[in-house]
């Protein structure tokens, strides 16, 4: 006789693959928000486009324009971090949504909601700004080894570099297949969006980018463990 209780559900893959895409299409969402509320907020620092700050930091050793180096400095050391934990994490599982990743993105969502509060508090000093950079990267780094997990080719959620090489190399003035154009096109266009949306609640107040960027989180974070959470690998 068939299980029908939810916990037994499987999806057929084709609809995981979709939804997988659509809630990876949602981070890199938040990316966006998050990374223009760290340029435009604290000081020209990328919390989640690592690239980025690699480029400012090495620009800054020369004094160039007056650059930051400790908030991009503590940024990286934040996603390295982020990253490494959500790698140890999710170890014992394979490839996909499990767990781990639940717990990884719930984690992240509560980071979010309290770097919120944290924003939200009058007089934002230097070292308070610091602490939200390195946590920011902290939150940006757990997401990308989530990402990376669940394995939604060309989107990583956190940076758009190789989904348009992908996007150009495969398009009519590449190669002509023009494979996976609607989702490498909408990627690059969430994480645009993303920083849209990041901009322009920064001129109401600093704190409601991150609030955003919570809510999403947590929608994905609650719709991904609700349809394909899976146990781990042996």
């Amino acid at each position: 006789m068939p299980v029908t209780g939810s916990a037994e559900r499987v999806a057929s893959p084709a609809a995981g693959a979709a939804s997988h895409t659509t809630l990876m299409l949602a981070l890199t969402f938040s990316t966006g928000i998050v990374d223009a509320v760290g340029y435009l907020g604290l000081d020209r620092v990328f919390t989640g486009n690592m690239t980025g700050n690699v480029v400012i930091l090495a620009m800054a050793v020369t004094g160039a324009d007056g650059l930051p180096v400790l908030g991009p400095v503590l940024a990286l050391l934040g996603f390295a971090g982020g990253a490494a934990l959500g790698g140890r994490l999710l170890r014992r599982f394979g490839t996909g949504w499990s767990v781990a990743t639940t717990r990884i993105l719930a984690g992240v969502g509560v980071c979010l909601a309290a770097l919120t509060v944290l924003l939200a508090l009058p007089g934002l000093d230097e070292p308070r700004r610091l602490v939200v950079t390195t946590l920011l990267g902290a939150a940006m780094g757990a997401q990308a080894a989530a990402a990376r997990q669940v394995a939604v080719k060309d989107v990583t959620t956190v940076v758009v570099t190789s989904t348009i090489t992908a996007l150009s190399a495969d398009s009519f003035l590449g190669n002509g297949s023009g494979s996976h154009w609607r989702r490498r096109g909408t990627a690059v266009l969430m994480i645009m969006l993303g920083a849209l949306a990041g901009a322009l609640l920064l001129r109401v107040h600093l704190a409601l980018g991150p609030a955003l960027a919570a809510l999403v989180t947590f929608a994905v974070t609650w719709s991904g463990h609700r349809g394909r959470a899976v146990p781990p690998t042996e």
